[in-house]
């Protein structure tokens, strides 16, 4: 009997939290089990966004089981995922939204001169890979400041990424640089704030090269994301999400209210990816991810 009213009680919750977010229930849930990988068939996803989540923010479950998962909720890409683990994902008919492991680091990137012939060497040959295989997003760092002035760090940007970005475009393959904050997680890292990044965009002139805009990271660095994203949505490729602060579930708990930004970037017109990245503390990280999808349904 206590077991059934607190389930009752949790469903309750569930309830009042989406009601006051605008959103609708859709009936009794089912999660991820790690003995018996039963999932929810979620119906009338509204088909205006690409739903995609980063894999490396559920660690603990095996990329076969997460695979099964996400597709049941309706996601249809998983992230930051490398040519190792792609047939994972075909089997399930997923796409490696966001592709990677052409990079050195987050913090050895195209900003210092010194990394270039590796990345230009590792990056022609992932851009074969991600087209070979069907894809078309690869991700890229500016790396770390160190000292390098933020205009010389751009010029060193785009010199090196001129060497890849025509080699991208004839096989239609996008180079995404990524923006991060500075401020929490990945302190002196160069594309800490959009402006920089879109000047960059601007500098290298090629629809195949674009920003992963992560709203987590933006909210902290520097705020005013929907009139950013309003303002300069042309330069974007890419969506990331997460909880602020704390990087964890999209609830009333964080500041940011993405119903509202995610109907901003529906009305940009916007048809790529937006993708998951936030770090479930719920103990049901896949009934996390499953609320974050239905909150960003818009």
């Amino acid at each position: 009997m206590k077991k059934k009213l607190n389930r009752k009680r949790r469903h309750a919750l569930k309830q009042i939290t989406l009601t006051s977010l605008g959103l609708p229930m859709i009936g009794q849930l089912k999660f991820y089990d790690s003995k018996n990988t039963n999932y929810l068939n979620q119906k009338n996803m509204k088909g205006n966004i690409n739903h995609s989540v980063c894999k490396w923010c559920y660690s603990q479950i095996p990329l076969d089981q997460f695979a099964r998962a996400v597709k049941s909720i309706g996601i249809t890409g998983i992230d930051l995922i490398g040519p190792k683990e792609w047939s994972v994902l075909k089997k399930h008919g997923l796409s490696s939204s966001m592709c990677n492991g052409a990079e050195i680091s987050l913090t050895e990137g195209w900003n210092d001169e010194q990394y270039h012939s590796t990345l230009v060497h590792s990056y022609l040959k992932h851009i074969d890979l991600v087209s070979d295989a069907g894809y078309k997003n690869l991700i890229c760092f500016s790396g770390n400041r160190r000292n390098i002035d933020d205009e010389m760090g751009m010029v060193n940007c785009v010199q090196g990424l001129k060497k890849i970005i025509g080699h991208a475009e004839k096989k239609g393959v996008i180079i995404h640089m990524e923006l991060l904050n500075s401020k929490v997680d990945h302190q002196d890292y160069m594309c800490d704030n959009s402006q920089w990044g879109f000047e960059l965009c601007r500098r290298i002139g090629s629809s195949n090269f674009k920003l992963l805009y992560d709203i987590y990271h933006m909210q902290i660095n520097e705020g005013d994301v929907i009139r950013t994203i309003n303002e300069n949505h042309e330069f974007i490729g890419h969506y990331h999400t997460a909880g602020v602060p704390g990087r964890n579930e999209i609830d009333q708990t964080q500041e940011l209210f993405y119903p509202a930004i995610m109907k901003a970037i529906v009305a940009t017109g916007f048809k790529g990816y937006v993708a998951q990245e936030f770090i479930p503390k719920n103990n049901e990280p896949i009934q996390s991810l499953e609320n974050a999808i239905q909150i960003c349904d818009v």
